[in-house]
């Protein structure tokens, strides 16, 4: 049984607790999403031999599948999340979530590219959140789709920043090549 019915049954005996009890839950129910991504990758499910945007696809397949059978609901869940007095846990639970899945796919940078990947990671996580809010294709198929396409569009755009990298630092190499020619030509 899922850890956030567990949660509900034991607290639905204080109607009281109202928006704070909806917020705890919430909570609980990141948590506990977090804990079974971190179960299923540790169960041996052969992930380590996919391609790291296959990888990154899988992973948060895996996560947003586990929001599927609360999707009516889901709105409200993201509107609680983004009141003032609960976005650090938020920021939090996702920062810890997007982490995780850049430490399973093998990411061990620790200079500015730590930063940007998980800012991208968490861009494509939410946008395909909110996709999958109003997605209306059987078993979310334009929803994995729309997945897919962000995660092709983040490394196409990695590749295209390495490529240009490379031809900057190619045109600058020809550069004082050519300047070196041209000292020695005008010298002699």
């Amino acid at each position: 049984m899922c850890g956030l019915v567990l949660f509900q049954q034991r607290t639905s005996a204080f109607p009281q607790m109202g928006q704070c009890s909806k917020h705890l839950q919430g909570m609980f129910f990141m948590d506990d999403c977090l804990q079974r991504l971190i179960d299923r990758i540790d169960s041996g499910e052969d992930l380590k031999s996919m391609m790291p945007s296959d990888h990154i696809s899988k992973l948060i397949r895996f996560r947003l599948e586990m929001q599927a059978p609360y999707i009516s609901k889901w709105p409200q869940a993201l509107s609680i999340q983004a009141q003032p007095l609960n976005v650090p846990t938020s920021f939090k639970q996702r920062a810890m979530l997007v982490d995780e899945i850049w430490h399973v796919v093998g990411d061990e940078a620790s200079d500015i590219d730590w930063y940007v990947k998980r800012t991208v990671l968490e861009g494509i996580y939410s946008t395909t959140e909110i996709y999958m809010l109003t997605d209306s294709s059987p078993d979310f198929r334009d929803t994995w789709s729309f997945l897919n396409g962000r995660v092709k569009d983040a490394f196409d755009l990695k590749k295209s920043i390495q490529e240009a990298q490379y031809l900057a630092e190619a045109v600058g190499a020809g550069m004082s090549s050519l300047q070196g020619f041209v000292k020695r030509a005008f010298r002699g």
